[in-house]
């Protein structure tokens, strides 16, 4: 037996979505004051806010433009701050995963009467982590991403703020969105540097979903095809090719394995072929110049290799799925093929692959291990912060 259960939503994809749907789904949402939440660069060095404002007229309330890389606490109170000026009644967020992340947060701020630090995930000392009940209602959200990522259509939200020891995270599944709208120009208009780097999060993630075993048939009709999907793109980026099918096809990579992972009811970043979240969170958070794809690359390959707990069937369909599998292969030498097949992939993709590329000092990695005790999607209290920070920081000096 198995459950599955879906969340209110309407994906719009392709040239011109903005001007034949947006106003659409803003009225199907019962709202008239539309209010945008993005970054400098999409509104001073994109077209796709006024359009956005174009399309909506008089139910466009303005735009907040000063969310910062990491969706930083500062740049979401000041966001909070200015749709609550603007009167708003939805939010539209446009941009990448700092974006819509932190659109979330603005969501919940605005509706949420409590202190955030005390509403954020707690990490009581010597018990499991837990995440306190978001209960007041919050405004509609529609998402506008212009780059693939996971974080299209999800509930989890994760803050920077470098006054604490951890991120300020929340959850609450009442900032899924509506709506989300997939269109050509607005994901053609993301430099190509920043889409390498999403793309390689996405594809690094289903390399580790395709371990998984005894799924569904729903969550594995999803999984495979987000798979194929991501791979065929992955491959012609790294060949050189661009264009607005192939951002598609990330983009609904990325939406395809969220919704596989809701229908199982798991997370496929578990596995030993996925990484390790806390790890390149806590690189990309710590070091401003690192994006998410880049501490992806740094580990990935890193990890399989030390990987301990590979299983011969895991192993092997993983490896099936790159290509890399040979007749009479064990799981070590298959998980092995699967490392070097990934390292030398995200080489041609300009990836880096070791730390010391990004140039992080040796001298640092214990303070970054530390910082991954307190992610809760990577380490909600079930281990020691002790095993956490040695593991991680095994990882680290393997991947230097």
């Amino acid at each position: 037996m198995f459950k599955a259960s879906g969340f209110a939503w309407r994906l719009y994809c392709g040239a011109g979505a903005i001007e034949q749907g947006l106003e659409e789904a803003v009225r199907r949402a019962g709202a008239a004051r539309a209010f945008v939440v993005c970054s400098p660069s999409i509104n001073r060095r994109t077209e796709t806010v006024a359009r956005i404002a174009a399309a909506l007229g008089e139910r466009y309330a303005g735009v907040f433009d000063g969310i910062e890389k990491d969706s930083t606490y500062a740049s979401v109170g000041a966001a909070r701050d200015a749709a609550r000026a603007a009167g708003a009644d939805l939010l539209i967020a446009v941009g990448g995963g700092s974006v819509l992340v932190a659109c979330r947060a603005v969501a919940i701020f605005l509706a949420e009467a409590g202190d955030p630090f005390a509403l954020m995930t707690q990490y009581p000392a010597g018990k499991p982590a837990f995440s306190p009940r978001l209960v007041a209602p919050k405004l509609p959200i529609i998402n506008i991403p212009t780059t693939p990522t996971s974080a299209m259509n999800r509930a989890g939200t994760g803050l920077k703020n470098p006054a604490l020891d951890q991120r300020m995270e929340y959850f609450d599944p009442k900032t899924r969105p509506q709506a989300i709208f997939l269109d050509d120009a607005a994901l053609l208009a993301t430099p190509l540097g920043m889409l390498r780097s999403t793309a390689t999060t996405v594809f690094a993630g289903l390399v580790g979903a395709m371990a998984q075993q005894g799924l569904n048939p729903l969550v594995e009709g999803d999984r495979d095809q987000a798979f194929r999907l991501a791979k065929r793109a992955y491959l012609r980026l790294a060949a050189g090719e661009d264009d607005a099918a192939l951002r598609q096809d990330l983009c609904l990579a990325a939406f395809l394995q969220n919704r596989a992972e809701d229908d199982g009811g798991r997370s496929f970043r578990s596995a030993a072929f996925s990484g390790n979240y806390a790890v390149s969170t806590a690189l990309h958070v710590r070091y401003p110049h690192v994006g998410q794809g880049e501490s992806t690359a740094v580990v990935h390959a890193a990890r399989i290799r030390l990987a301990e707990d590979v299983t011969a069937p895991a192993a092997r369909q993983v490896a099936e799925a790159l290509g890399v599998w040979a007749d009479n292969m064990d799981a070590r030498r298959a998980a092995l093929a699967v490392a070097d097949a990934l390292e030398a992939l995200y080489q041609r993709m300009g990836m880096p692959v070791r730390l010391r590329d990004l140039d992080i000092a040796a001298k640092d990695l214990p303070a970054v291990a530390a910082e991954t005790v307190k992610n809760f999607n990577a380490n909600a209290g079930v281990r020691s912060a002790e095993e956490q920070v040695a593991e991680a920081l095994a990882l680290l000096r393997a991947a230097h």
